[in-house]
């Protein structure tokens, strides 16, 4: 079946977790939840960042922007799999799929390199703490941002395009909740021998650049901290990336787990299981992690609070 003749009639299965109609509340609750508090958690660091003129850092200009990345990169997949499973339909059409594999390629593209862009902001201060206003400039925290974006929409473009010369057959079951670009060439029915090239070629290139990057920034920044002779000036540095060190090592931690448990397994409903840590769990996570271990978080999240509650409308005209 050629895409160019009858995309329009194409359409994937997406078989989930469960055909089980048992579990299916259970699963539509518990990922609604999810969702829910992934969209809020985000959303509120980046009110309680933009409305707090202290956090307007290159550390928190990127938290910001990593926490609408989250945002954009759960509702890349969630929102349709409610949406399945409350219409009782595993179907999604061809270009849906197409459309929902770049998206999710391109947020999952932009973690990476944010994290890796928020490490080298972390080993800037820490190693170069007296030159750091003048390196992390507010132009060149765009320009990181910008870069990161413009190589993360050619790759997720990259990947579609080729997607797109692929003929489809029948059974085209993908044992997923979404389109992930894997499961989706390996159900077309025409050589995908570039495809699995080209996959193997970026996960190695744009997957391992940024992590090497913030390896390198952490051994540096380690380096660093063991030369600081007091206990207390050890302490206060290692806080400043704290959080940023937990989602990495969350976030790489689900995602190599994910990439193992399918090499062992074989399995791909298991690997639709363990894709959830880092596609769902991990964004939603992400907020509970910078608030309670980040003091200025914190203290900006209750002025934000503090705010709506003043702003409340008194019916009585009452002064308060």
């Amino acid at each position: 079946m050629e895409p160019g003749n009858e995309s329009q009639t194409l359409e994937f299965l997406l078989l989930g977790f469960s055909e089980d109609p048992a579990l299916q509340p259970l699963i539509f609750g518990l990922f609604l939840s999810m969702y829910l508090v992934t969209v809020a958690g985000n959303l509120l660091i980046v009110m309680a960042i933009l409305s707090d003129p202290h956090l307007h850092t290159p550390m928190y200009f990127f938290l910001s922007n990593l926490s609408l990345v989250d945002v954009c990169f759960t509702s890349t997949t969630v929102p349709r799999m409610l949406v399945n499973i409350q219409t009782q339909s595993k179907a999604i059409s061809y270009a849906g799929c197409i459309t929902q594999m770049f998206f999710f390629i391109l947020f999952t593209g932009l973690d990476d390199f944010l994290l890796a862009v928020m490490a080298y902001d972390r080993f800037v201060a820490i190693c170069h703490p007296l030159h750091y206003t003048v390196i992390m400039s507010p132009r060149l925290c765009v320009q990181l941002v910008l870069v990161s974006w413009v190589i993360s929409v050619l790759h997720a473009l990259s990947h579609s395009l080729l997607v797109l010369r692929l003929s489809f057959c029948a059974n085209l079951e993908i044992p997923h909740f979404f389109c992930e670009l894997i499961q989706v060439v390996h159900t077309a029915c025409s050589d995908t021998f570039l495809n699995n090239t080209v996959i193997y070629v970026a996960s190695v290139l744009l997957g391992g650049s940024p992590l090497a990057g913030i390896l390198y920034s952490y051994s540096k920044i380690v380096s660093s901290i063991r030369a600081i002779s007091s206990a207390q000036g050890k302490y206060k540095a290692f806080s400043t990336c704290a959080s940023h060190l937990s989602i990495v090592s969350l976030f790489y931690c689900t995602l190599l787990g994910v990439y193992f448990s399918s090499a062992v397994t074989q399995n791909p409903h298991s690997t639709a299981t363990a894709s959830v840590m880092y596609t769902v769990v991990t964004p939603m996570l992400n907020p509970f992690i910078y608030s309670l271990r980040n003091t200025d978080i914190k203290r900006a999240l209750k002025r934000l609070v503090g705010m709506k509650m003043i702003k409340r409308p008194n019916p009585l005209g009452l002064k308060q």
